[in-house]
Formats: C-alpha cells, sequence, structure tokens
C-alpha cells in the first residue's frame, strides 16, 4: 500500500484516503492489488490536508459536523414514524407513572439514542437516574440510582430506606423520578431482580420510580426464565425499534448528510441515488450499519476527489466492511440483494436432483420385483416430498 505507513492503515479506503492525503503512490512492490479506481490526490481546485486544515474531510464535502458518526448526536436524529411512535409510546407511560416499560431492539437500530433523547426531553421535569452498561449486582444498582439522584452512599446504613425517602420527598414536590437503564440484558437475573424490588416502592395510588429498560433481544429471553416471572408480570409496556423502511432509510441518509452541511438550507446532494440505494440494501435498513457504510463511502469519494458519492464509492465501502461482524447469529455482512434469490435456487435445485435421484432408485428397484410389498407407502412419501418442494 503506502510506504512508511503502518500495516492496519493500509487497508481498501483507508490505504487510497492516506495515498490522497500525503500524495504517496501506491506501492508495487509489495504486491498489493491496485486500487479499484483512479486516485486524483491532488485534482485542480480540490482541498487536501495542508497542516491548517485539521479536517480536510469535512471541508471537501461542506460539512460541519460527521454525519455518520457512531456516537448517537440527538441533533441528527431523524424522525422515523416508527421510531417516533416508540418514543412517545414510552414518554407518555412515563408521565403516566405505569411502573417498569421495556425496550428491545437489534443492536443498531437506535435504542440508545431514544434513551437520550428521552433523558433531554425529561430535562428538569423529572429527577433522572441514568445507568449506561449496568453490572449484575443488586449492590451496584441500587447505589447507582442513589449516586445519579445524588444521595450520599457513603453515610447511608440502608440504601433502600435512603432512596425511599428521597423519592417520597420529589413525590411530594410533583417531580418525577425515572431511571433510564442502557443496555439492560447485562443486568442479568440478579440485576434485574432488583429492578423488581425497586418497582415495588410505590404509594398507595401511584409507583414512587418509573423504571425504563433498554436492551438487545437477549433481554426478551432473559425474561422469558420462569425465575423470572415476577419481573415479567411488572412490565407495563413492551416496545420495540425496528430497522427503517427501505423509503425512510434512503430520506435518513440525505437527511443526516444535510443537517450535517455547514449550510443545511443550501446544501448540495452529496450522495447520488444509486449510491444511497447500494447503502441501503447492504445496510438492510439498519441505521447504525448504515451510518458504518455512509462514513466509508464518504472517505472512498474523498480519496479520488469526487465531488459526489456514486455507486463505485458505495461498492468499495461495503467491500471493506465485509470484514465486519455486522449481523446476528454470527453471520458477516450480507450477501448482495440481486445474489440472494440464487441461493434459494440452487437450494431447491439440490433438493430436486436428490429428489430425483432416490425416485429413480426406488422405480429401478420395484420394477425388478423387490420391495413390491411396501409400494404403496413409497407412493404416499413421494407425494409428502414432493409438497414439500413446491413449498
Amino acid at each position: 500500500m503506502c510506504s512508511t505507513w503502518p500495516w492496519f492503515m493500509t487497508g481498501g479506503v483507508s490505504a487510497r484516503l492516506l495515498c490522497a492525503i500525503t500524495g504517496k503512490a501506491w506501492n508495487w512492490r509489495r504486491g498489493s492489488r491496485p486500487p479499484r479506481y483512479p486516485l486524483k490526490p491532488f485534482a485542480a481546485g480540490w482541498p487536501f490536508w495542508t497542516g491548517n486544515d485539521p479536517m480536510p474531510y469535512l471541508t471537501h464535502f461542506n460539512l460541519g459536523e460527521h454525519p455518520f458518526s457512531l456516537t448517537p448526536d440527538t441533533a441528527l436524529y431523524f424522525p422515523g414514524a416508527a421510531h417516533r411512535e416508540v418514543y412517545e409510546s414510552v414518554f407518555y407511560a412515563i408521565r403516566r407513572g405505569e411502573g417498569i416499560v421495556k425496550v428491545s431492539g437489534e443492536v443498531g437500530t437506535g435504542k440508545t439514542l431514544l434513551c437520550r433523547m428521552l433523558l433531554d426531553a425529561l430535562g428538569n421535569r423529572a429527577a433522572v437516574a441514568y445507568l449506561n452498561n449496568p453490572r449484575g449486582d443488586a449492590d451496584w444498582v441500587v447505589r447507582a440510582i442513589c449516586r445519579e439522584f445524588g444521595i450520599n452512599v457513603q453515610h447511608s446504613d440502608d440504601l433502600y430506606d435512603s432512596l425511599n425517602r428521597f423519592l417520597i420527598e420529589k413525590h411530594a414536590v410533583g417531580v418525577d423520578n425515572v431511571v433510564l437503564v442502557d443496555e439492560a440484558q447485562a443486568l442479568g437475573e440478579v440485576g434485574l431482580e432488583s429492578i423488581r424490588l425497586l418497582s415495588n416502592l410505590e404509594t398507595e395510588k401511584r409507583k414512587l420510580l418509573q423504571i425504563v429498560l433498554f436492551g438487545q433481544p437477549e433481554l426478551d429471553r432473559l425474561l422469558e426464565r420462569h425465575n423470572l416471572r415476577q419481573v415479567a408480570q411488572r412490565i407495563s409496556f413492551s416496545f420495540g425499534t425496528k430497522p427503517l423502511s427501505e423509503a425512510e432509510a434512503a430520506a435518513y441518509i440525505r437527511y443526516r448528510a444535510k443537517m450535517a452541511s455547514r449550510n443545511p438550507e443550501a446544501a448540495m446532494e452529496i450522495f447520488s441515488a444509486p449510491a444511497i440505494r447500494h447503502i441501503v440494501r447492504a445496510g438492510q435498513c439498519n441505521p447504525r450499519l448504515m451510518n458504518i457504510l455512509g462514513d466509508k463511502s464518504l472517505l472512498a469519494a474523498y480519496a479520488e476527489g469526487a465531488v459526489q458519492v456514486e455507486r463505485r464509492h458505495a461498492r468499495a465501502a461495503v467491500q471493506e466492511a465485509r470484514q465486519l461482524s455486522l449481523r446476528r447469529r454470527g453471520r458477516f455482512f450480507p450477501l448482495p440483494w440481486w445474489l440472494r434469490p440464487a441461493s434459494g435456487l440452487v437450494s431447491g435445485a439440490v433438493l430436486t436432483v436428490c429428489a430425483g435421484a432416490l425416485m429413480a432408485a426406488l422405480y429401478v428397484a420395484i420394477s425388478r420385483d423387490r420391495f413390491y410389498d411396501i409400494s404403496p407407502w413409497i407412493m404416499q412419501n413421494a407425494s409428502l416430498l414432493s409438497n414439500a418442494i413446491s413449498r
């Protein structure tokens, strides 16, 4: 790749970007493949890294900030219909005082961003305790909540009693008490049981503590266990975050690029329509995956000196991201969309060939007066196999 650069910065889009910034030629002597598209590092009028500009990547596309950062940024929140519905429902459940609320969803579908938005929206309306990456320890859970509420845990003999008195004082002046737990699946059985005990803090008419659990599908499977049935029964509302629709996913990419522009009202279209379609399909409408691909696509276009991200840049980004474990069940980046039907056709063809070979062997056996007495059973199972293949 680029000479004099360390090995961890010499792959795919990263190498092309480094070559473009530094002006160094591609090192052919190391046996590396040539770039998939020509590099034009110092084309006329193209801003490059002079040392005075700390972020030439943003300057090149007239961006004020990174549009596809993996850090949840409420300023770049895209109001998708399903996501907005979950947000409003959770906010309503909190204001109603319904005890425990659960929000679960796959990795990258916006749970942490939703949690941050609730944190900002509640503001001074409520006393809020935010637990990020909790531990499966009952004592740690109670201490963390007390610390978030500003309760002195060093001089308290009974943490539950101290917390209860604090909640009653806040309730008396009309202030709600809310606990937001992100990555709640990390609580485990012990941590969830402590959450159940905390939900018992209540007055005659209302819960003193509103608890919202944000977690991955592992949280749902954890709550299905028999010994956690009491916790599951305390959950008043359960919501789920899902990937965007294809139309929303395309609008999501355009929206993030526009809002990150230095002049959103007159922002240019950074992504071409074919590039957006490729990112949406490869990312399977998952916001986090599309953020990864969108950022890598911008880097690829910047390395080439292009003013707009084209489909070839999106393809280069997907190619580099294939090594990331982006799908559940240990699967890597999915097959291209145009290859997915082919895998089903191949499987069907293999089953058909195997079934045909089996029927041919049985027919030969029957024609030689062997196993003639079980021919009705053979015909019946052949019919069942044919129906299964047709389905």
